[in-house]
């Protein structure tokens, strides 16, 4: 099984983390989402990250690589069994795949595609007025749903709702935009827990040693 990608992109590392949670094994072909061939977007026609290669089955789009893979092996489940659990854990996922990554995605561009990729001189306007404009609704948001145990924020278990959460607020971490436990102390003790999770921390810990952490 072939991953096309790199595990920066919180949609990559979203398959990396359910990949790891089914202890299924599989290859990381390193693709930017950046002038792509048209080789790739042969495979991925949208010419996005991440696309599974399994055997001649091509699939593009991380949730619908997550599904896959939770038909293929149904265990551990990824997504609640419970129908109004399975509609808030789809949701949170559609959240931090549009909302958290869009506002917290300029901050990890200019402190990080920017400066350590490109070698470029980061915005640093760009992203302090992000951080304080844009970043604090969404964490308001989240603030309010996740739970004060830092546990799964449906149910109490781990699931596709934490893992595309987590993956967003790993970009945010990169970015050295941390949760203030201060202000948002709730999603700081869920963010930690997420982060120290085992699926979660040492593809945490591969990343910052590669991005120069």
């Amino acid at each position: 099984m072939i991953i096309h990608g790199v595990n920066a992109s919180p949609f990559v590392r979203k398959v990396i983390v359910a990949l790891a949670v089914k202890g299924l094994d599989y290859e990381l072909n390193p693709v930017m989402p950046i002038g792509v061939s048209d080789e790739y977007k042969q495979k991925s026609p949208l010419g996005k990250i991440p696309c599974l290669e399994d055997g001649d089955y091509l699939l593009p789009d991380s949730s619908c690589i997550i599904q896959y893979l939770e038909a293929l092996q149904p265990e551990p489940a990824l997504y609640p069994s419970d129908p109004k659990q399975r509609g808030r854990a789809l949701w949170y996922e559609e959240y931090a795949d549009t909302k958290l990554v869009e506002t917290v995605g300029p901050v990890f561009f200019e402190r990080v595609v920017k400066k350590q990729i490109m070698k470029a001189e980061p915005d640093e306007e760009r992203a302090a007025k992000v951080i304080a404009e844009d970043v604090p609704p969404v964490f308001d948001y989240l603030e309010g749903e996740v739970p004060d145990s830092g546990d799964g924020i449906v149910g109490g278990r781990f699931s596709i709702a934490d893992i595309a959460l987590g993956s967003g607020l790993v970009n945010a971490r990169h970015g050295g935009l941390t949760v203030d436990a201060a202000r948002w102390p709730r999603l700081a003790a869920y963010a930690a827990a997420v982060h120290g999770n085992p699926y979660f921390k040492p593809i945490i810990e591969q990343e910052t040693a590669q991005l120069g952490g």
